[in-house]
């Protein structure tokens, strides 16, 4: 999804603003994210995610050609972690797995002890 298909898309989901005026929202959204991460702080968004600026030390990394040591510098790298609610939506199937073995789990027909194994 690009830049111009979330703006197309708030457009047609709130309603009540010109393409203009929601370019300018989502625009600024991602600014102030920007402002946020170069900042080192880090954005939690509720049902969605984590982004996390860290640290990485400088370290000795390998051509892979040729074997030779190179220094790779000290850097700072954006992550993110996607929620519970997150990775639910994207693996339904896991989801429904892990609910019916918490169901059967408290029935009482969940794994077998080490004493009954």
């Amino acid at each position: 999804m690009t830049k111009a298909e979330i703006i197309d898309a708030v457009h047609e989901q709130i309603g009540g603003y010109s393409k203009k005026e929601s370019a300018d929202i989502v625009e600024a959204v991602f600014e102030e994210m920007k402002d946020v991460l170069a900042r080192g702080e880090k954005i939690k968004i509720s049902g969605f995610g984590n982004f996390v600026v860290r640290a990485k030390r400088a370290r000795t990394g390998r051509n892979p050609q040729t074997g030779e040591p190179i220094p790779i510098s000290a850097r700072r790298v954006l992550t993110f972690k996607p929620s519970q609610i997150l990775k639910a939506r994207l693996n339904p199937h896991r989801a429904a797995a892990r609910a019916a073995a918490a169901k059967s789990d408290a029935q009482g027909s969940g794994p077998q002890s080490a004493a009954e194994a």
